[in-house]
């Protein structure tokens, strides 16, 4: 009695290693069948193009028997069909044969044809269909034997259960319409361990208008994405020693690459594979052979996200950059703790001080000195001084007010209150005589500086719509206007009020009681320098 047909009913019961097995040996095969399929699309595009449309014929049965191929590893090496029994062993390997047999045959007449009838540019795509097919055969009877196919019951995996519709569709292959217009001129990187299917995408999409790098291995791919920019990378799924998960993982987990698009290629048609790559970050999914219009369609989507990305990211940054300018003109506006409260939404700002010290200082006889001077002579002396007096007064924390013409007012203690704020304004007062006294000693014309000081409650706040500014009113503020324009060149004049607050560190030389429009008889003293120790 002869022996019975090996077929997947002689089987026992396998388990979920022996699926993944299964499916291994799917993407084993499937390999050189989409190189098959790849190449036979491609030598038709470049035949029409050539005007060599005797061999159209021939590379359409190529073509259909390729795809005959990956349609049949599909449906055939299935965990459900093997445990069925539905199709011998043999039986298996004699329906492979059959569209084996005819890219070989169609091959072989193409490639005797191209070398008689001077057609050499279609010869080495033929050959590496040729080579395909050698390797279909040779994987076919070294991956389909019982042994390899002992898969029993077959366990769908809890994942597909709960697939979204969403991720159903992207593993689809189905004809779609093309885009309206792929987006040219991006730059993608191709990961795959594979040379054929290298090879087939770089040139499919080199004819598509694409900048295209490619490399073999996950680690190759993550030193090209940190080392050069690239809009678009297609990660092969299946790679040795670090796969296309390891790697999608992580350009996801760094931050300089994780908003670079990601497309999974894999031969591997289980749902799951799908899922972990959308869920891990994958942009989109194609499965091997690609559909060369799903292809490009998917791309173009990508490239349109990732530009639109681009886009949005460098709107933001000038809209970034926009707001910080915008807070540096407000700053040079309004004292800081100020604008911080405008921002925070108060529309009026007024606040009652009970002690602050107030300066002016004023340059002598400007009128008479301006009127010798060009006006850009002018304007530049202004600008040289009140810039070193802005400097004078930063360093020690005092608020600048305003200028007014020659004149130039700043206040300690305002808008947040300080203990020591008649002795930091004392400090800016005798470091501006010392600065003016520096900066013009060789100067054409005399430049001389007097300054008034006075202590006591203001009222600050916030006036205006159009231009509008932060200022202070009060008697303190008319008196220390008073004590400059009342003063000597060269000189700091203070009211009894400031010179009690400072009397402990700096030095005085009393000036006597001096009338004072609007004020009467007013004691007041010269600000000569500090004390010792």
């Amino acid at each position: 009695m002869s022996s019975p047909t090996p077929s997947a009913a002689n089987f026992s019961v396998g388990s979920a290693s022996a699926v993944d097995r299964l499916a291994r040996i799917r993407h084993d095969l499937r390999t050189p069948a989409s190189h098959i399929l790849g190449y036979a699309e491609m030598l038709q595009e470049q035949a029409a193009e050539l005007n060599q449309t005797r061999f159209l014929a021939d590379l359409k049965h190529i073509e259909a028997a390729g795809r005959q191929l990956v349609e049949l590893i599909r449906d055939e090496l299935t965990p459900e069909r093997l445990q069925s029994g539905a199709v011998p062993l043999r039986d298996l390997h004699a329906v492979l044969r059959t569209p084996l047999n005819h890219v070989v045959g169609y091959t072989e007449m193409l490639l005797e044809q191209a070398e008689t009838e001077r057609a050499e540019t279609l010869v080495p795509d033929l050959q590496k269909i040729h080579d395909a097919a050698r390797e279909f055969l040779r994987l076919l009877g070294e991956l389909l034997t019982p042994e390899n196919l002992q898969v029993g019951p077959y366990a769908r995996p809890a994942v597909t259960s709960a697939v979204h519709p969403d991720a159903l569709a992207l593993s689809r292959p189905a004809m779609v319409a093309p885009a309206a217009t792929p987006v040219q001129g991006g730059r993608i990187l191709v990961a795959d361990d594979d040379p054929g299917n290298r090879d087939l995408l770089v040139r499919r999409l080199q004819q598509q208008g694409f900048a295209v790098e490619a490399v073999a291995s996950g680690p190759e791919a993550l030193a090209r994405l940190r080392r050069e920019p690239f809009d678009l990378l297609l990660l092969d799924v299946v790679m040795p020693r670090v796969d296309g998960g390891q790697v999608l993982a992580e350009i996801k987990a760094d931050p300089a690459l994780r908003d670079l698009p990601v497309i999974m290629l894999s031969a591997l048609d289980e749902m799951d594979s799908v899922v972990r790559c959308i869920l891990a970050g994958a942009e989109d999914y194609l499965a091997k052979p690609m559909n060369t219009v799903l292809l490009r369609a998917r791309i173009g989507a990508c490239l349109e996200k990732s530009r639109l990305r681009r886009k949005e990211a460098a709107y933001l940054a000038a809209l970034e950059s926009e707001q910080h300018k915008s807070e540096s003109l407000l700053l040079n506006i309004l004292p800081a703790a100020i604008a911080e409260r405008l921002k925070g939404g108060e529309t009026t700002i007024v606040d009652s001080l009970p002690e602050v010290t107030v300066l002016f200082a004023d340059l002598v006889d400007f009128t008479a000195l301006a009127a010798r001077l060009p006006s850009v002579d002018v304007v530049r002396l202004l600008d040289d001084l009140f810039s070193a007096f802005d400097d004078l007064a930063q360093a020690q924390g005092l608020e600048k007010i305003k200028t007014i013409g020659d004149a130039y007012m700043v206040v300690g203690g305002v808008p947040t209150p300080r203990p020591d704020h008649a002795e930091a304004v004392a400090e800016v007062a005798l470091n501006m005589i010392a600065h003016v006294e520096r900066a013009f000693a060789n100067y054409p014309l005399p430049i001389r500086l007097r300054i008034g000081i006075h202590t006591g409650p203001v009222i600050a706040g916030i006036i205006g719509r159009h231009k509008f500014n932060y200022d202070l009113w009060g008697d303190t503020v008319n008196t220390a206007s008073r004590m400059e324009s009342h003063s000597l060149p060269g000189r700091i004049q203070v009211t009894e009020a400031t010179k009690e607050r400072l009397a402990a560190r700096y030095r005085f030389e009393c000036r006597g009681d001096i009338e004072v429009k609007g004020k009467g008889l007013v004691r007041t003293w010269f600000l000569t320098g500090r004390r010792e120790g």
